[in-house]
């Protein structure tokens, strides 16, 4: 019996999709995926659906390295209220807590300044992180209490953007794992007051342009305006290449003969100044075409994940 093979394109490459309010990642991941007809896809971190904004989407072969991009350090903009806690720390949840609020700005200021830098996080227990198996927030929404151990997170940068005396804007830079619904509790907890989430809108991921980014509405206007056999060219014209995802990784070029070396699995050794460069972007040297990455340990060189070259 024959090999069943894939349905849908064979196509490569990562799509930096606007999320818009409300569905799930997976969800508008399935519906970019059926746009492009593609045969494989993945997304680099899922947003609630509260949230709105940067959700880098891998296709194809770009896949294999979207790990890298859920650690990638992400910026986002935030709007928090004060004086009501919820059980999800954001719109979503049920309110369980209210408390009048009489906080001056300089008082706010002083408490989003111990969360700068590098702090231990409680990750909300609606989040998907799991425990024997099942994520947070099947338990909590069965009542049942699990124990969450706290993680440590960077907040690069906390910047107040406006505060009117309830509603607060805030520009976080920050570290993987960090929970932005998390930060704003802990921040209405130390005001005396409880603060949760109204808006979350996520502007950047690594150092991928925002101006490239694009809804699934404008998307498929855009779509619609073009005549259906240039469709395909144009949906591929938008894609990132496939190395996109680790390009802050170091480059590291290979001969013809050592790159087909490394696709039989074979170590290759390299000089002495590049004997311990650790993880690598591997390209043929002659055409550039990338290889996938390598791990450089002790003078020899070996496969980590690489480019389907079939």
């Amino acid at each position: 019996m024959g090999r069943r093979r894939n349905k849908g394109r064979d196509i490569s490459g990562v799509f930096l999709l606007d999320k818009h309010l409300g569905g799930s990642s997976n969800q508008v991941l399935q519906q970019l995926k059926r746009l492009y007809d593609a045969q494989k896809a993945g997304h680099t971190g899922a947003l609630d659906p509260l949230a709105t904004g940067m959700l880098p989407i891998c296709l194809g072969e770009a896949t294999k390295f979207s790990q890298y991009l859920l650690d990638a350090d992400k910026t986002y903009e935030v709007t928090a209220e004060l004086g009501i806690r919820t059980t999800t720390s954001d719109a979503d949840g049920e309110v369980v807590e209210t408390n009048p609020v009489d906080v001056s700005e300089q008082q706010l200021l002083a408490a989003m300044e111990p969360f700068k830098g590098k702090t231990q996080q409680v990750p909300s227990i609606y989040s998907a992180l799991k425990y024997e198996g099942k994520p947070y927030y099947y338990y909590a929404r069965q009542g049942i209490d699990i124990p969450r151990k706290s993680r440590e997170i960077t907040i690069f940068a906390l910047e107040l953007l406006r505060f009117d005396g309830k509603f607060a804007d805030m520009k976080v830079r920050c570290s993987k794992g960090t929970y932005i619904r998390s930060l704003v509790d802990d921040i209405g907890q130390a005001l005396g007051c409880g603060a949760y989430v109204t808006r979350l809108h996520r502007t950047e991921v690594a150092n991928y342009p925002a101006e490239q980014m694009m809804s699934l509405e404008v998307l498929t206007e855009k779509l619609e305006a073009i005549p259906e056999e240039e469709q395909q060219s144009y949906l591929d014209s938008l894609l990132l290449p496939i190395d996109a995802p680790v390009s802050n990784l170091p480059v590291y070029h290979l001969s013809a003969d050592e790159a087909r070396d490394l696709s039989f699995g074979r170590q290759v050794k390299v000089q002495a100044e590049n004997a311990d460069l650790g993880l690598c972007r591997a390209y043929e040297a002659q055409s550039e075409r990338f290889l996938g990455l390598v791990e450089i340990e002790h003078g020899l060189l070996s496969a980590k994940r690489l480019v389907s070259t079939q």
